[in-house]
């Protein structure tokens, strides 16, 4: 690992964050988790209404990151075969020869908008990509290019004619992250920026070479014991005589909320990881791995209501 990249991190991310700036107004904490994401080398889902920019994020994500940056956008008629890619025939010299044509899902960073309209089936086919990252098309196997980052959305609103995603492929999310409207303040901006003739562009500002070793960064961020134990008693608590979870967290969620605790350390140019790390990234790392009764559903409860509850009773 470069030691320069280590001292320059702090830099890099200041430079990456305004750099995104130019093009995003505002979701500060949506594009952190969402870089926070592809630093623990795992996926991203994102859940907000219409309109609020999730796919100029992730491609001004991928500008900025100088990475390859694909879009799928999911129907219920799409196959398999248009996320992975198929064999195709060509004749050449007189001789049909068979040819992988690669999907889409062949970039750095995925976007599979509306994730939950595709059918099971083709939901699925994502699976291995992001578990293994590696396609199997016939009896052949293709690495996916490092890295390799998968953003789903999902629109909360219309639920009709969709697919929820099954609680085994949410598993394999490392984060759920939420957008929200834009303050008054973000909005007048977003509205200047773009009724001009000039739109903003983004250029590159850390090389893939860069993004790979800020990875294997994160995972050497020093975490100390006592730290470690609250985020395992955060997860543990999720599995416990709660009047508000059906179902509890696994040791992924566990995994997951100390990576991204390191993660964010560094992007905030600490090299340990805190207290309010572990409290922070519990929100995204949870919120879609714990079941609401149905009593808590009932009266009105969210899922970070009942994580926050949780949070505050941990000692």
């Amino acid at each position: 690992m470069s030691n320069e990249t280590y001292t320059s991190s702090t830099r890099i991310f200041k430079e990456l964050l305004d750099e995104i700036g130019k093009v995003v107004v505002g979701q500060h904490e949506a594009v952190e988790h969402m870089m926070i994401a592809i630093l623990c080398n795992s996926h991203a889902l994102v859940e907000s209404n219409p309109g609020l920019a999730k796919t100029l994020t992730i491609s001004t994500i991928s500008k900025a990151l100088d990475l390859k940056f694909n879009r799928i956008q999911c129907t219920p008629d799409l196959m398999p075969s248009d996320i992975t890619g198929t064999y195709i025939i060509e004749d050449i010299g007189g001789k049909k020869q068979y040819r992988f044509e690669p999907g889409p899902v062949f970039a750095n960073i995925v976007l599979a908008d509306e994730i939950n309209r595709a059918s099971p089936k083709t939901q699925s086919a994502l699976l291995e990509a992001m578990q293994e990252k590696q396609v199997t098309v016939g009896n052949k196997t293709y690495m996916l290019d490092k890295p390799f980052f998968i953003l789903a959305t999902q629109n909360p609103i219309e639920m009709e004619g969709t697919y929820p995603l099954p609680e085994a492929q949410l598993d394999r999310f490392l984060l759920k992250i939420l957008m929200d409207y834009p303050t008054f303040e973000d909005e007048n901006e977003i509205v200047n920026r773009y009724t001009k003739n000039i739109v903003p562009s983004v250029k590159s500002v850390v090389s893939k070479t860069e993004v790979l070793e800020l990875q294997k960064l994160t995972r050497d961020v020093p975490i100390a014991e006592d730290i470690k134990v609250r985020a395992i008693k955060i997860v543990g608590a999720t599995r416990g005589k709660s009047e508000h979870i059906e179902y509890g967290a696994s040791p992924r969620a566990s995994i997951g909320i100390i990576l991204a605790a390191k993660a964010r350390a560094l992007m905030k140019g600490r090299n340990y990881v805190s207290k309010e790390d572990i409290d922070v990234m519990a929100y995204p790392v949870l919120r879609h791995r714990i079941i609401l009764t149905f009593e808590s559903e009932r009266k009105g409860m969210t899922t970070d209501q009942v994580i926050s509850d949780l949070i505050k009773n941990v000692k």
